[in-house]
């Protein structure tokens, strides 16, 4: 869950960022055909059709009655909205078996993030080079993020060490963090901050799969995506 609304004025809830990125990749998926209707859309992602017509209403008028959206404006629309119809410059914080895999993740790249500078603060790692980048110490991250306009920073560090680095990362002008780390971390009330902690949600699968087994239901199975909640 997404600690901070990335646009409060319009209290759109946090799911329902989610569930757009879900639309715009099933809209990419039919790109060949010129209209989709709500229910259409709904069988491709696993959603309600009436749950995508509300979720787009928060950013105005869309559809054309009798043929449904139009599946290009709609493209367009949706990656202006999630604000990747340009791209963005992102730091790592942590050249571990995390921060590797992430750099070797396609996906990143192919919609617009692309990582340009790595951090670490082990000696043994500093100045070597990993995916074409060379590491640089943590100890000079302030200056280096000064001298560009980097906003989205990704913390991959051990948990002791996350709440320090994004001190450090938010005093020197990022304005979100995407927080691998095991553990929550706080910023200003201007820095939006998305805490993944892989352990947690494989315990909150482990919980319902054992729930289903003791009672014969599953919450997974009650949901209309595959969100837990």
């Amino acid at each position: 869950m997404i600690e901070k609304v990335l646009n409060p004025q319009k209290k759109v809830p946090s799911p329902t960022i989610s569930r757009l990125f879900t639309y715009y990749r099933a809209l990419l998926e039919s790109r060949e055909t010129a209209y989709i209707s709500s229910e259409e859309l709904a069988k491709l992602t696993g959603c309600m059709a009436a749950q995508i017509r509300k979720d787009l209403t928060y950013f105005g008028e869309f559809g054309t009655p009798g043929k449904g959206y139009k599946v290009e404006e709609l493209s367009q629309r949706l990656r202006s909205i999630l604000g990747i119809d340009h791209d963005w410059e992102v730091v790592l914080i942590g050249v571990g078996n995390v921060g590797r895999a992430l750099l070797s993740y396609q996906g990143l790249k192919s919609q617009g993030f692309k990582v340009t500078q790595l951090f670490d603060n082990d000696s043994k790692k500093i100045g070597m080079s990993c995916a074409g980048l060379r590491i640089k110490d943590i100890a000079s991250i302030k200056e280096e993020l000064r001298n560009n306009q980097v906003k989205m920073a990704i913390i991959t560090v051990p948990a002791n060490l996350a709440q320090e680095v994004a001190d450090l990362i938010v005093e020197a002008g990022i304005k979100a963090i995407l927080n691998f780390a095991p553990t929550r971390i706080s910023a200003p009330a201007d820095v939006n901050i998305l805490n993944i902690d892989i352990t947690n949600e494989l315990t909150r699968l482990s919980y319902y799969l054992t729930q289903s087994a003791l009672f014969g239901v599953s919450r997974l199975s009650q949901q209309p995506t595959n969100e837990i909640g």
